[in-house]
């Protein structure tokens, strides 16, 4: 069964720093493509950081500059590594996974809390 676990969140001040992961298993496969996204109280889920096949990468314009998605391979795990953290970027981040599989099917955590204070 797949599983997708998030972790890593956390309070930390404003200009603070920290790396969420999203650790991946029970499948044979890679991962093909993921993303992270986050979603505030009243607020919809938005695109934060994704990468797809070809190993290209976007970023949300709030967070450019600031954070960073990268995938250790041989862990099947997503990092999304978040600098200059802002109190705006409090939220529940989510990570979203598809395995060369070729199913076409997201797989989503529970989600890991960041908190920001000023």
């Amino acid at each position: 069964q797949v599983q997708v676990v998030e972790s890593g969140g956390g309070l930390v001040q404003a200009g603070g720093s920290l790396r969420l992961s999203c650790a991946a298993s029970g499948s044979s496969f890679s991962i093909y493509s993921a993303g992270w996204y986050r979603q505030a109280p009243g607020k919809q889920r938005e695109l934060v950081a994704d990468f797809t096949s070809n190993r290209r990468t976007n970023v949300a314009a709030s967070v450019k500059g600031r954070f960073t998605i990268s995938r250790d391979n041989a862990k099947n795990t997503v990092y999304l590594q978040m600098n200059s953290l802002k109190p705006e970027d409090t939220a529940n981040y989510y990570c979203n996974v598809y395995f060369a599989d070729g199913l076409n099917r997201g797989y989503w955590g529970r989600g890991t809390q960041v908190t920001v204070s000023t």
